[in-house]
């Protein structure tokens, strides 16, 4: 296991080092996630935000059940959170 050490500053900002940086293929402006899990911190790139999907998709012409759906996003989300829990 390999250890890379870096200073926290007063407001509270560490820099990723350049080694972890390219491991994790971050550039600038990146978005990155920390992940906490029984007290260990993972860090992440994050690779799709609301920003980065805006447009994607054309609205719908009609309303819908938007229950239904919220319902089906809910279910989703779980689903992406137990798969993550299992690695």
């Amino acid at each position: 296991m390999k250890e890379i050490v870096t200073t926290l500053t007063k407001k509270g900002q560490v820099t990723i080092p350049v080694e972890i940086r390219h491991l994790l293929g971050l550039k600038a402006k990146d978005k990155v996630a920390f992940r906490i899990d029984n007290g260990n911190v993972r860090l992440a790139p994050v690779k799709y935000t609301l920003e980065t999907l805006y447009g994607v998709l054309k609205p719908l012409k009609k309303q819908g059940d938007f229950k239904k759906l919220k319902q089906l996003a809910i279910e989703e989300h779980v689903k992406k959170v137990m798969e993550e829990m299992e690695k």
